[in-house]
């Protein structure tokens, strides 16, 4: 059985609700146009932003006993979805955000945000969520969506993060289920 992203998509823009940002819900709904692996149809980002977008994934979903972001293709999911799927102001979110890190970077530690520790990175984007950089709050919710949905529509995320069962069993509603074990996805 195929992995279809599309029916990927659909469950997680459910598992956001109402709040989803308007690029994924328009790829998960969308009924004829395919969500092609290829290139994104324009570049979205600076080669600075791009590799600060990609440090900053894997910040919010790193490599554990799993691949992380990287791994996953979570920095190429989010440049095609903003190239393909979200309008110019849905963009501007983004690139604004990874800007305003940028510069809280270069003002707090005098270093590119992209070149600074994991620890440093943790506190910009900890900065943003908290909305202590211009439209941080936006950003990170925005951004966290794309990063999340990115990694576990991939391969990856489906396979390795969740126990994937193409042809599912029997039901079993007393399943016993502790925390740390993985979920299923099919």
């Amino acid at each position: 059985m195929r992995l279809d992203r599309r029916d990927v998509l659909a469950g997680i823009a459910a598992m956001f609700g109402t709040a989803v940002f308007a690029p994924i819900a328009r790829a998960a709904s969308a009924q004829m146009t395919p969500i092609s692996d290829g290139p994104p149809s324009t570049p979205v980002f600076t080669a600075q932003q791009r590799a600060l977008m990609s440090a900053l994934s894997d910040r919010i979903m790193p490599t554990t006993d799993t691949p992380g972001a990287i791994a996953a293709g979570v920095p190429e999911f989010i440049e095609k979805m903003l190239a393909d799927w979200a309008v110019p102001d849905e963009r501007k979110v983004i690139v604004a955000g990874l800007d305003a890190i940028e510069a809280r970077s270069q003002a707090d530690f005098q270093i590119a945000a992209v070149n600074a520790t994991p620890e440093q990175q943790d506190a910009l984007i900890t900065l943003a969520m908290e909305d202590k950089i211009p439209d941080g709050l936006s950003f990170f919710t925005k951004f966290r969506q794309l990063v999340i949905t990115g990694y576990f529509t991939s391969e990856i995320g489906i396979t390795q993060e969740r126990d994937y069962l193409p042809v599912p069993g029997r039901y079993d509603g007393a399943y016993p289920y502790s925390p740390g074990t993985k979920v299923f996805s099919s």
